[in-house]
C-alpha cells in the first residue's frame, strides 16, 4: 500500500518522499488508519518492521493544527538510545511540519537537565522519555500533563523485563483519564496482556510474525567452546570483506572490551559500545556506525533495541541471549524492512539447552555448524538441561531446614548474655 492511501496530510508525504519511503509496511497499513480513528492499540509486531513509523506518522498528522505549546504525546521507551532514535525519527518524519519533541533520559549532564525540565514544565508537542528519569522529573512537580491525548509504550515487553511496570503505572497516574493508549511489543507474554487490560480500552489487536526474526535473515549457528570464539570470528570476518557493517552481541559488559581488542589485534576496526561509556561517547559511537566510519560494532544487549541502522549486513551472537526473547531483538537488527542479513550465534555446551528454547520460540531449527578444521573441533549437540542445572532443581521447591549457628558453648541458638 502507497502512503497516499493512508489519508495522511500532504506535509507528511513530502517529508516520508523525502526520506526515501513510497510504500508502507503491513503494520504501519494495519496500525495507522486506527490511531487515525483514535482508538486503544495493543500491536505485537517484531522489530524492523516499521513500527515507530506506525505510531509517529498518524500522531503528527494530529498535530498538524495544534495551536498550544502543552505536551500532547508521551511516548515511553526502556533504553535512552530507543529514545534518541525515535526523537530522531520524530524529526526526520517531521521535517515539513511545525513540531517540536524532546527526548528525556539519564546519563546527561546538568545542562540535558535544565532543557529537560524546560520543555517538560514549558510544553512541547512529544516527549520521549525513559521510565525512571521522566518519574524522576515528575516528583517534583512542575511537569503539566493535563493536556496529554496520546500515550505510546514503546518496546513494552522490555520495560517489563527491566523491572519498569511500577514506574509505568506511577507515571500514568499523572495523566488524564481520557488519552488514546497504543502498547507495541516485539513479544506478547501474559505480563504484557496483563497490563494491556489494566490500561487499554475497547483496543484493537494486531499481531504480527510473533517471535520471530524477519523472512530476510539468514540464521545459522556454530557449535564453539569458549576458546574457539575469537578465532572464529575472525575467520567469518575474513570471509566476509564486503560486509561493512556488523554488529557483535554479548550478554556481559566484560566481553565488549575482550572482543574489542581481539579484533583490532587481527587487523579489523572495531568499537565497543555498553553502559560502561558516557552518554556522549555511545553517541559518537553510534555516528561513526552509522556512517560506516566504525566497520565493527560490539555491543551488550541493552542496544539490541536501540539501535537502527539501515543495511547492517551481519549479526553475530558471541553468546546466547539469556532471555530467550532477546534473541529476537539481536537478530532484528539485520534484514529490516524487506532486506536481506545474516546472524550467526556461537552454541557452547552450556547454552545449548537455552538455544533450544530459542528455536521452539522462533518454531524453527537452526543449521548447527562445525568450526573449520583450522581452529578445531566444536563440542557435540546436546539440547538436554545440564545435569548441574537438574541437581539444583530437585530440591529448589522443598522447604528449607532453618538451621541456627552454633554457639560458642556448641549449642544451637543465639549468644546471649
Amino acid at each position: 500500500m502507497k502512503f497516499k492511501e493512508l489519508k495522511l496530510d500532504e506535509q507528511i508525504l513530502e517529508a516520508i518522499s523525502y526520506m526515501g519511503f513510497e510504500e508502507a509496511t503491513p503494520v504501519q497499513e494495519q496500525v495507522i488508519p486506527i490511531i487515525l480513528e483514535n482508538q486503544d492499540i495493543i500491536a505485537c509486531a517484531q522489530t524492523g518492521t516499521g513500527k515507530t513509523g506506525a505510531f509517529v506518522l498518524p500522531i503528527l498528522h494530529k498535530l498538524i493544527d495544534k495551536k498550544d505549546n502543552t505536551v500532547d504525546t508521551l511516548i515511553i521507551v526502556p533504553t535512552r538510545e530507543l529514545a534518541i532514535q525515535i526523537e530522531q525519527q520524530i524529526q526526520g518524519f517531521s521535517y515539513f511540519v511545525s513540531v517540536e519533541s524532546i527526548a528525556v533520559y539519564g546519563g546527561g549532564d546538568g545542562n540535558d537537565w535544565e532543557n529537560q525540565k524546560a520543555a517538560l514544565r514549558n510544553g512541547t508537542d512529544i516527549i520521549v522519555a525513559t521510565p525512571g528519569k521522566l518519574l524522576s522529573h515528575l516528583k517534583l512537580g512542575y511537569v503539566n500533563f493535563k493536556n496529554i491525548k496520546h500515550l505510546i509504550l514503546d518496546e513494552a515487553d522490555r520495560m517489563l523485563n527491566m523491572g519498569f511496570i511500577d514506574d509505568i503505572q506511577s507515571i500514568i497516574s499523572y495523566l488524564p483519564k481520557e488519552h488514546q493508549t497504543l502498547m507495541f511489543s516485539a513479544t506478547m507474554p501474559e505480563s504484557i496482556r496483563k497490563l494491556a487490560r489494566k490500561i487499554l480500552h475497547n483496543n484493537a489487536e494486531i499481531s504480527l510474525s510473533i517471535s520471530k526474526p524477519a523472512e530476510g535473515v539468514d540464521q545459522k549457528a556454530y557449535l564453539v567452546f569458549d576458546g574457539q570464539k575469537v578465532k572464529l570470528i575472525t575467520h567469518i570476518l575474513k570471509e566476509r570483506k564486503d560486509y561493512d557493517s556488523i554488529i557483535i552481541f554479548t550478554s556481559r559488559k566484560i566481553n565488549v572490551t575482550e572482543i574489542v581488542r581481539s579484533l583490532r589485534e587481527n587487523g579489523f576496526k572495531a568499537q565497543g559500545i555498553s553502559s560502561n561509556l558516557e552518554q556522549t561517547q555511545r553517541e559518537e559511537v553510534l555516528i561513526g556506525f552509522k556512517s560506516k566510519q566504525i566497520r565493527i560494532l560490539v555491543a551488550t544487549d541493552v542496544m539490541s533495541r536501540g539501535i537502527d541502522v539501515k543495511e547492517i549486513n551481519m549479526v553475530i551472537n558471541y553468546d546466547v541471549p539469556n532471555d530467550v526473547e532477546d534473541y529476537v531483538h539481536r537478530v532484528g537488527r539485520t534484514a529490516r524492512v524487506n532486506t536481506k542479513g545474516e546472524a550467526i550465534t556461537f552454541i557452547n555446551p552450556k547454552d545449548m539447552f537455552m538455544f533450544k528454547q530459542i528455536e521452539e520460540l522462533i518454531e524453527r531449527e537452526l543449521p548447527k555448524l562445525q568450526p573449520p578444521e583450522e581452529i578445531g573441533k566444536g563440542p557435540k549437540w546436546n539440547s538436554e538441561k545440564p545435569k548441574a542445572d537438574r541437581k539444583n532443581n530437585r530440591g529448589k521447591f522443598k522447604k528449607k531446614r532453618n538451621f541456627k549457628p552454633r554457639n560458642k558453648k556448641g549449642k544451637f541458638g543465639n549468644n546471649k548474655k
